[in-house]
C-alpha cells in the first residue's frame, strides 16, 4: 500500500510543478495518488476515476511553486520501488485531462 501511495505521488508531483507554493504532505498525496498505481505500473488499461478525481482534486490544492516541488518529491520517493513505467505516467494527464505545461517523467527534477 505504501509503494502505490508513493508512485501515486510522483504522479501527482508532475501536475503541481505548474500551480502553487504552500508544502503539501506526502500524506495527502499519497491518497490523492493511490488509485493511479494500476495503470502507471501497467497492470490497468486506463486511469480510473478514482485516480483522475484524485489527481484533479491534488493540482487543485497547489497554492505555489513550494507545493508543487514538495508534491513532486513526495511522488519520486517511491515510483521506482513501485515500478511505475514512463509510458504510462505519461499519459495520465492527457487521460484525466489535467494541463500540466510540461513532460511528465520519473526523471522529473523537482527542484527546477
Amino acid at each position: 500500500m505504501k509503494k502505490v501511495m508513493l508512485s501515486m505521488l510522483l504522479l501527482l508531483s508532475f501536475l503541481f510543478f505548474f500551480h502553487g507554493e504552500a508544502a503539501v504532505p506526502c500524506t495527502t498525496v499519497d491518497a490523492k495518488a493511490v488509485a493511479c498505481v494500476g495503470f502507471a505500473t501497467g497492470k490497468d488499461a486506463k486511469p480510473s476515476a478514482p485516480c483522475c478525481m484524485g489527481l484533479q482534486q491534488l493540482a487543485q490544492t497547489v497554492k505555489t511553486v513550494d507545493d508543487k516541488k514538495a508534491i513532486c518529491r513526495c511522488l519520486k520517493a517511491g515510483a521506482k520501488s513501485l515500478g511505475i513505467q514512463d509510458r504510462f505516467l505519461s499519459k495520465i494527464p492527457q487521460a484525466c485531462n489535467i494541463k500540466v505545461g510540461f513532460p511528465v517523467s520519473v526523471n522529473t527534477n523537482c527542484e527546477t
